[in-house]
């Protein structure tokens, strides 16, 4: 059965050219899952790392809390614009190739920050860091291009699950890190993965077949570059600069024009940097709203619990754990990450990926609904904290698989891609809003008060429910099956 365009994509995979290739060529699978792993954990511990060392660097480096944020601006602004160019030039040029060229960005920033004498040093070594965004879309499309169909499912999920663990454990691994040696070892520590990483890249992996042959879209890639600065800039600095200052305003403004403008031109160009045809298909715009609503929901919690657990007990709400024993309390919610992620991909496998992200999504409501309930006890963080890593570790890598089953090969980094820069977008929007919530609620002694955390935790659970609403939107996996037929993907089992 054929369907439109707008609909499965169908003529996607002529428009691109180049036919799919055979997979499972590699000849040792389980090498080149472990080398992407790490390069995919170095990524994701660096970009929360930081966050619980702020005030610290801040303080050694003599900068105030405005300057200092750039550290993570920067590195947020970095991964969102390069994202889709590397994930379109590795379709185009060879995904190992690119890959090994990222993985060298990576190394040359991580060295940099590790020896940064100044602040300015620091962002410029942030930035180049972010270039890394695009490993887990590279990652994915190399999986799919040379592992069996069998084992693609439970290996991207493991890998999308690697995602999320890494960035909690930054959130766990920084206080400890800081408090008995100094920040610069939250650089030392990721490059040793990075390096090892690069080295399986350049000696332990064969080049993928599959690509797209064609000439990067340099406008577009500008455009857009314009587009997501200009909204993330204003995303990360609005609590700081005032939401009705005019900066602020203009950046949002001149965000939406240039998103527009992109859009526009991204569907008149020969040779788009991201095929705009892709967003008709439901399993793509589908997820990257998933990815979106949960990025916003993920690092919502890695800014709540800390804070509440660090709150002094006088409070009557706080628990007065020091920086290293509240990131301890997210090691629940890493582990399940990992048992969840590849769970996701086994149920993927027998019935779409609909099913893990649903459930996903609802773990993640009942995860920040039952602490907005009452958070007084621990055992109420704990709980709250394993059903978080559950629903993210199942949307994550039913994330990646949904967007792996609704495109042609070729176009896999493309929209991978754009999932990842929807993810990178969700946690910059979360962190501004979830700080913004707890700020507004403030004692006299500028802490947060009770009600700041309730209505945080309450903010993400009804984010979450949008998370529910965009799943459900997903395909069945029969009508996948459809879709994935007409599209060119492969023949995909339907639903029994």
């Amino acid at each position: 059965m054929t369907q439109s365009v707008e609909e499965s994509g169908g003529d996607l995979a002529d428009s691109k050219g180049a036919p799919e290739q055979p997979v499972g060529r590699h000849a040792n699978s389980t090498l080149l899952v472990l080398f992407l792993s790490l390069g995919g954990l170095a990524f994701a511990v660096l970009q929360s790392l930081v966050a619980p060392a702020l005030s610290t660097i801040g303080r050694e480096l003599n900068a105030s809390t405005g300057n200092v944020s750039w550290v993570i601006t920067a590195y947020l602004l970095s991964a969102s614009v390069l994202t889709p160019i590397l994930g379109r030039l590795g379709d185009m040029v060879g995904k190992r190739r690119v890959l090994i060229v990222v993985l060298v960005i990576l190394s040359a920033g991580t060295l940099l920050a590790a020896l940064a004498p100044n602040l300015v040093v620091l962002i410029a070594a942030r930035a180049l860091q972010g270039a890394a965004g695009a490993i887990l879309p590279l990652s994915i499309g190399i999986v799919r291009d040379e592992l069996p169909r069998e084992r693609v499912g439970v290996t991207v999920g493991l890998l999308s699950a690697i995602f999320g663990v890494g960035a909690g454990v930054g959130i766990v691994a920084a206080g400890p890190i800081v408090e008995h040696l100094s920040w610069h070892w939250l650089f030392w520590f990721p490059l040793g993965l990075v390096v090892i990483a690069l080295l399986g890249a350049v000696f332990g992996m064969k080049e993928s077949p599959v690509r797209t042959p064609g000439r990067l879209d340099v406008l577009g890639a500008g455009i857009l570059s314009v587009a997501l600065v200009s909204l993330l800039l204003a995303i990360s600095k609005g609590q700081t600069w005032g939401w009705g200052d005019t900066k602020t305003a203009g950046l949002l403004g001149l965000g939406v024009i240039a998103l527009i403008v992109f859009v526009t031109v991204e569907l008149r160009v020969r040779e788009p940097l991201v095929d705009m045809r892709l967003m008709k298909v439901r399993g793509v715009w589908a997820t990257d709203l998933v990815a979106l609503i949960l990025g916003f929901a993920m690092f919502g919690t890695f800014l709540l619990v800390p804070t509440l657990l660090q709150l002094p007990a006088a409070t009557g709400y706080g628990f007065g754990k020091s920086v290293s024993q509240a990131g301890l309390f997210l090691l629940p919610t890493v582990l399940t990450m990992v048992v969840f992620g590849p769970l996701a991909g086994a149920l993927d496998r027998r019935h779409g990926p609909k099913v893990p992200m649903v459930i996903g999504a609802v773990c993640v409501v009942v995860a920040f609904a039952f602490p907005a309930l009452g958070h007084g006890q621990i055992w109420q963080v704990l709980v709250s904290g394993v059903l978080t890593g559950a629903g993210i570790g199942f949307a994550f890598a039913a994330m990646s698989n949904a967007i792996i089953e609704s495109v042609p090969a070729a176009q896999t980094g493309e929209a991978s891609g754009v999932n990842t820069i929807a993810r990178t977008i969700g946690s910059s929007i979360g962190t501004a809003v979830v700080a913004a919530v707890i700020t507004s609620h403030t004692t006299a002694q500028g802490l947060p008060t009770d009600t700041a955390f309730t209505a945080g935790f309450w903010t993400c659970a009804g984010v979450g429910v949008l998370a529910v609403v965009a799943a459900l939107a997903l395909p069945s996996a029969r009508r996948r099956h459809q879709q994935a037929v007409a599209a060119g993907v492969g023949d995909l089992p339907p639903e029994p």
